[in-house]
């Protein structure tokens, strides 16, 4: 039995979400655009009020951890350290990718012996994407692409594969196959963390709160402000 708070911000989307043994809870999402330094203070309160005034005692805190918006995941995860800190939690990192195809999973008719590749949009043609089985199961690693007609054609060749993130429908032109499966609208949430985070719960996967840094993938590039 297990009580789990569950950070998101990866992308534009700030959302925050509590399970017990499970099941969600409680929920608050925010579409708005990238207000997470404004909404996650607010949301985590909210959530961790909810709890404590049904006497639900919290075990671990659960962020998403990449690969996503640089500014974003920092802030979750600073976010997720904080309540870890001040409630003495365990602290649990749920890949972002993986998170992505959870509602796929549960939520549409996947084809058998077909692939996912969950995708985040990373500026231009490139984005962060991971290749799946049906079981979450890895058939390619985590990597920034730069998507082109032969990117994924080796995959393709054998079967059909889904594509979804917010990074999915651009790049759907240039891959242009006729495996090619767009699943739209589909988003990282918090809601749909609990089970990765209780697998990892289980399997007592921990991270060191003190040290922990989310998944970047790629170093973070400031760019020059327009007034200098």
């Amino acid at each position: 039995m297990s009580c789990i708070l569950h950070i998101e911000t990866s992308t534009d989307v700030c959302s925050v979400a509590v399970s017990q043994d499970g099941a969600c809870i409680y929920s608050n999402e925010d579409f708005g655009g990238p207000n997470h330094a404004v909404k996650l203070g607010s949301f985590v309160d909210e959530a961790l009020s909810f709890a404590d005034s049904h006497a639900i005692p919290f075990d671990a805190v659960a962020v998403s951890c990449g690969p996503g918006s640089y500014t974003g995941l920092r802030i979750g995860v600073s976010m997720a350290k904080g309540v870890c800190y001040g409630r003495d939690l365990k602290l649990l990192a749920v890949p972002t990718l993986e998170l992505l195809a959870v509602p796929v999973l549960l939520g549409e008719k996947v084809e058998e012996g077909a692939l996912l590749c969950p995708m985040i949009d990373a500026r231009r043609m490139e984005v962060y994407a991971a290749i799946y089985d049906r079981s979450l199961k890895v058939v390619r690693e985590v990597g920034a692409d730069v998507v082109t007609a032969d990117t994924y054609r080796e995959y393709l060749d054998r079967g059909p594969v889904y594509f979804f993130g917010n990074g999915a429908a651009k790049c759907m032109p240039e891959i242009n196959h006729p495996n090619a499966r767009l699943i739209p609208d589909v988003k990282p949430l918090a809601k749909w963390m609990s089970p990765l985070a209780e697998k990892r719960m289980a399997e007592e996967r921990f991270e060191d709160v003190a040290y922990f840094v989310p998944f970047y993938l790629k170093d973070f590039v400031a760019k020059k402000s327009a007034k200098l």
